[in-house]
């Protein structure tokens, strides 16, 4: 196997490239693996890269936090400093979840840890999704005001309406187990690296035409996210751009209490 180093080239990603395999590692330590405005950037640009000869693209975390949504310490930065307004652009977010699902290659989210909200995004995205038998996976975002808005798009596609619409009404999260039984999850092992080099060893069989073609085809008979997408984007700036929300956020970074505590 020709292996290629690690690109040292990006600051919130650990990207390494095994002959057609491109590996993505989400990497915010000390940001619990949050998204923000550089993430979806480099993100991008590395699905740029993996347009013509990449087959496979695998989306991990830490062993600890696959993703944990959307970085609330900058939303407290903002209000704190008293900037106005929306503070993250849900539209390229959303776009790089589009191309997860429809992109000429075989997405795979291998999940450890806790995936939460935005996180769930990344999940819902891929055409398969591995975990550990110790991950979860959950909805928070009612908690603050806030709904899924983007994120429900591409889980209510794998999951089903009333699947997505419960996890996002309870906001607990779900086991592995449960997320298997549900269909948000396609595999749970003990050893999920093993089984995600198993998979890849089957995936590496596939065709870079025969997967394009096959995308191609299915994006064709289910077009719903892009269709959804300015409905979800216009639901994400009304409830990121509420001022009441955005202090609930900032009072909970600062003293751990969620909105129904009192001071």
């Amino acid at each position: 196997m020709d292996l290629v180093s690690e690109d040292a080239s990006y600051d919130t990603l650990v990207v390494r490239f095994e002959d057609d395999i491109c590996f993505v590692q989400i990497h915010r330590p000390g940001a619990n693996n949050t998204i923000d405005d550089l993430l979806v950037r480099e993100f991008g640009a590395v699905l740029d890269r993996c347009e013509a000869r990449v087959k496979i693209v695998v989306l991990e975390g830490s062993p600890e936090v696959f993703c944990f949504g959307a970085d609330f310490k900058a939303i407290q930065r903002r209000v704190d400093s008293g900037q106005p307004g929306q503070v993250f652009d849900p539209g390229p977010m959303y776009d790089l979840w589009l191309r997860l699902a429809t992109g000429p290659y075989v997405t795979i989210a291998h999940v450890r840890g806790q995936a939460n909200a935005g996180g769930i995004g990344f999940v819902a995205a891929c055409d398969i999704v591995l975990c550990d038998e110790g991950a979860t996976f959950g909805l928070s975002e009612l908690l603050f005001g806030l709904m899924p808005a983007c994120v429900l798009p591409f889980l209510a596609r794998r999951m089903g309406f009333a699947k997505a619409n419960y996890m996002t009404l309870m906001t607990e999260p779900l086991s592995a187990r449960c997320a298997h039984e549900w269909g948000l999850v396609d595999e749970v092992a003990t050893d999920s690296r093993n089984l995600l080099r198993k998979k890849l060893l089957r995936l590496r069989r596939l065709s870079k035409p025969g997967i394009q073609r096959y995308k191609r085809y299915m994006n064709a008979l289910d077009d719903s996210l892009a269709a959804s997408k300015a409905q979800a984007l216009a639901a994400n700036v009304e409830v990121f751009g509420d001022p009441d929300n955005l202090h609930k956020i900032a009072r909970y970074m600062k003293t751990g209490r969620f909105p129904w505590e009192g001071d």
